[in-house]
């Protein structure tokens, strides 16, 4: 079978030395975006759970959300790099 593959492409291709800064943006965002929107996933699914599904009420379950809340942010903000 013929190989119908550009080989000459590949040759362009050096490890180590592409500009990979716009790929560490993006995967900086997705990261941020997913982590973030978990805990908002999170607080909401808090509230609606302890809303319909216990008797304590709206005052109680807005109160879990928010303790749910506080704690994630607490836990998943940016910690300071350590300086080397």
């Amino acid at each position: 079978m013929a190989d119908h593959h550009d080989h000459d492409s590949h040759g362009d291709y050096v490890r180590g030395e592409m500009d990979i800064h716009q790929h560490r943006g993006t995967y900086g965002l997705f990261a941020a975006l997913t982590k973030w929107g978990s805990l908002n996933l999170a607080v909401f699914l808090t509230f609606v759970i302890i809303l319909t599904c216990t008797k304590l009420g709206l005052i109680a379950a807005g109160v879990c959300a928010v303790v749910v809340g506080v704690a994630g942010w607490f836990l998943l903000k940016k910690k300071a790099d350590p300086a080397h």
